[in-house]
């Protein structure tokens, strides 16, 4: 799933879609690997899966960034963010 990341951001969120990718803001820095965390961390709990099975494929030191999300299809993960953003 690709993921645009905004981190310093004044909230923890998702704040759409831009580009093709789920833009997601995070208040961590991004500096020894905290926004990339908080991203993880972000993203596990709006789609209520386990720290474990998100992880970053690619963009450790980018904002664009591959998250791969094990324990759900690709249909359940889509319902659940457009649930979330419906929300928001």
């Amino acid at each position: 799933m690709p993921v645009k990341a905004q981190p310093g951001a004044r909230r923890n969120g998702l704040a759409g879609e831009h580009a093709g990718a789920l833009k997601v803001q995070v208040t961590q820095a991004p500096e020894d690997g905290k926004a990339n965390a908080a991203v993880l961390d972000l993203l596990a709990g709006v789609l209520h899966v386990k720290h474990s099975e998100v992880k970053l494929l690619s963009g450790a030191t980018s904002r664009q960034k591959r998250i791969l999300v094990t324990g759900l299809s690709l249909t359940e993960v889509a319902k659940r963010l457009k649930s979330k953003l419906e929300e928001a």
